[in-house]
């Protein structure tokens, strides 16, 4: 059973609070303390629903028991009494963390209403902690499709790095060679967010023809250019209190670089043939396999772009820099794909992964999992040296 504490050094005062409030919060056990200083001892010895306090009291004034109480238990909620002089001393008191103050006389009616209200804030702020609790370990748990396998060091840093960005809203550069696993960084930050509840929309700047991708961006009207039969949100407004993903983004127009640098500076945006702008809440991650320094000493980036972009960046390094993760990952491709194909999974024996690490893999993660599957389907089980000598052309 749950207690609340009475702090109050007359006993006639005390008493009649412990009749009322008892008979009103029948769930509750009621613990009376005659000074400030028994007070505090009570609080170090076991957590309190609610702390019922007067101010002036000897050995230890109500003020000072706030004080050290939410000092050792900041969880502790408290109700102060106070004389018709101790006004201004209440006020404080609420300053310094008090739930309320009650005037004496005290007014019962007043008294149990308070009560009551501090009991079920006391009870929202547990709920809230324990939600929040929850939300952080479901945040940990990403998307098995964009799971990151592998201990090598450089991995645990960018899961680290991944940790600590994903619960701001900074914006994200992501660089690495092609293959390396940029895109499930992005989805690790989204995924750990607290934008994981809205959409992730991703866009692929390399993709999508230079004349068309401010369309895709920002959105259009109809009208607005041969073939706009229709009006057409864009990636943006799409993401809407979610995340965007522009995957090479160094491969953007620098027409396109233009409209992207100014929703970033407005969160704004306004489709194609419309003086409109539409307001969007999104966080931008973007990534590419450039090395953009150079994209923007030779004017084909906008610098004042990157600047906006790489408030954080992370840098993936290719498979050839962390060739440790490879056993791993050739674990995880093949219960992956056997599953995929609805096959049993196949082995693949120390000597078959072995050879494997002794290869470079240019394309990255990527190349690899291409290179399991074939030998899933081709090789022995468990799959062996002599399957990759066979089957794989390094």
């Amino acid at each position: 059973m749950q207690k609340i504490l009475i702090v109050e050094d007359e006993k006639a005062i005390s008493g009649v609070l412990q009749s009322i409030l008892s008979d009103e919060l029948t769930d509750y056990e009621f613990v009376v303390a005659e000074d400030g200083l028994e007070g505090y001892k009570q609080i170090e010895k076991e957590d309190f629903a609610l702390v019922i306090s007067d101010i002036k009291m000897p050995k230890l004034s109500g003020t000072e028991l706030l004080k050290q109480a939410l000092q050792l238990k900041p969880d502790t909620t408290f109700v102060m009494i106070s004389g018709h002089a101790d006004i201004d001393t209440a006020v404080d008191c609420l300053k310094e963390g008090a739930y309320d103050f009650i005037s004496k006389p005290i007014d019962i009616n007043r008294l149990i209403t308070s009560v009551k209200n501090a009991l079920d804030k006391r009870i929202l702020q547990k709920t809230n902690q324990n939600l929040k609790s929850e939300n952080s370990t479901l945040k940990k748990k990403v998307n098995k499709k964009y799971q990151m396998i592998g201990e090598s060091a450089p991995l645990k840093k960018i899961q680290e790095m991944i940790q600590k960005v994903a619960t701001s809203d900074a914006r994200v550069l992501i660089t690495g060679p092609n293959g390396a696993g940029k895109e499930l960084v992005a989805h690790a930050i989204h995924a750990q967010s607290d934008r994981s509840k809205g959409p992730m929309i991703e866009v692929n700047c390399a993709a999508i023809p230079s004349e068309l991708i401010e369309s895709e961006l920002f959105g259009h009207v109809k009208g607005s250019f041969t073939g706009a039969i229709r009006d057409k949100q864009g990636k943006f407004e799409l993401a809407n209190n979610g995340t965007i993903f522009l995957d090479e983004i160094g491969d953007m127009s620098l027409v396109a670089q233009a409209k992207v640098l100014r929703a970033l500076q407005e969160s704004k945006v306004s489709p194609v043939g419309s003086d409109k702008e539409i307001k969007v809440d999104v966080r931008v991650l973007a990534a590419t396999n450039k090395n953009m320094q150079k994209e923007i000493e030779a004017g084909k980036f906008r610098e004042d772009l990157y600047h906006r972009l790489s408030v954080i960046e992370i840098y993936v390094p290719p498979l050839d820099e962390r060739k440790e993760d490879i056993q791993l990952l050739v674990r995880h491709f093949a219960k992956v794909i056997s599953e995929e194909h609805g096959t049993a999974q196949k082995e693949f024996s120390a000597d078959a992964v072995k050879a494997l690490e002794n290869f470079s893999w240019t394309g990255n993660i990527r190349e690899l999992r291409n290179v399991v599957e074939r030998l899933i389907i081709l090789g022995s089980n468990p799959v062996s040296a002599a399957d990759v000598a066979s089957f794989v052309r390094k």
